[in-house]
């Protein structure tokens, strides 16, 4: 069933088809649906397009969050909008504390509890069997043992996920699609504010109240791990404090 709205009727697609395995299966058929469903979204709101997410993949549509204030923004949408949709964190074992908090006051605000994915392995046993932190001698591979891998195995039985990244916030994501074929993790990736400014994510936490990380109030612009992220300075790029001193730029879960 199509979207109600003042706007034509948004693109329907076909009943998903799933491989042997329960995984969605990707076609070329699928691929031009989805761009056609994308170009149609483009001029969507974010709670439109949360709505033909869910209308569409539910129960198998999920929710990725770092606690950011754009993830915020979806999960203060998604608790008036479908609020059993499934979300969860990539625990990496690293994160600040107020990130974690934020988890609670998400529990308290909304009723919604964030599942915590975890890697195989504790922080300790990584290391250990490392010979001391993977994050200083090869950041890349700390990233996909401890975020890329999670999501994979969080992805297994789901057909859909949505992120909350902005085309604006890095070269990487400037062509982001709002809906479009995730191939590393073999589901559709949606991504309802991929066409909104760090402005309009702000504006929208204060006019509602949403609850937002304070480390932001700090200079931290971009929170992730807290061994790889910095607050940024003025006239910094919001990801300037993200790996700080290194070429890399993004964790693996945004780029192909």
């Amino acid at each position: 069933m199509s979207l109600t709205s003042t706007k034509p009727s948004l693109r329907v697609l076909n009943p998903p088809a799933e491989t042997a395995e329960g995984k969605l299966a990707y076609s070329s058929e699928l691929q031009a649906e989805l761009d056609a469903a994308s170009q149609q979204l483009e001029s969507s709101s974010p709670e439109e397009i949360l709505r033909w997410a869910v209308e569409h993949y539910a129960p198998k549509f999920t929710m990725a969050t770092a606690f950011g204030p754009e993830g915020m923004v979806l999960i203060h949408m998604l608790a008036e909008i479908a609020p059993e949709t499934p979300i969860f964190n990539l625990d990496t074992g690293y994160q600040f504390k107020e990130t974690l908090e934020l988890r609670e006051e998400i529990k308290r605000r909304y009723g919604i509890e964030v599942e915590l994915k975890k890697p195989e392995l504790t922080v300790e046993q990584f290391e250990q069997a490392n010979g001391g932190p993977v994050y200083r001698t090869d950041p890349d591979r700390c990233c996909f043992e401890r975020k890329i891998k999670v999501l994979q195995q969080s992805a297994l039985g789901m057909y859909a996920w949505s992120s909350a990244i902005r085309r604006d916030q890095s070269p990487d994501r400037a062509k982001a699609p709002i809906v479009g074929w995730d191939k590393k993790f073999g589901l559709v990736k949606i991504s309802p504010l991929a066409n909104w400014t760090k402005k309009l994510v702000w504006n929208f936490i204060t006019q509602h109240n949403v609850p937002y990380n304070p480390l932001h109030d700090s200079g931290y612009t971009s929170i992730g791990c807290w061994p790889c992220t910095r607050a940024v300075g003025i006239g910094e790029d919001e990801r300037a404090g993200r790996w700080s001193g290194l070429a890399k730029t993004e964790c693996g879960l945004h780029t192909q």
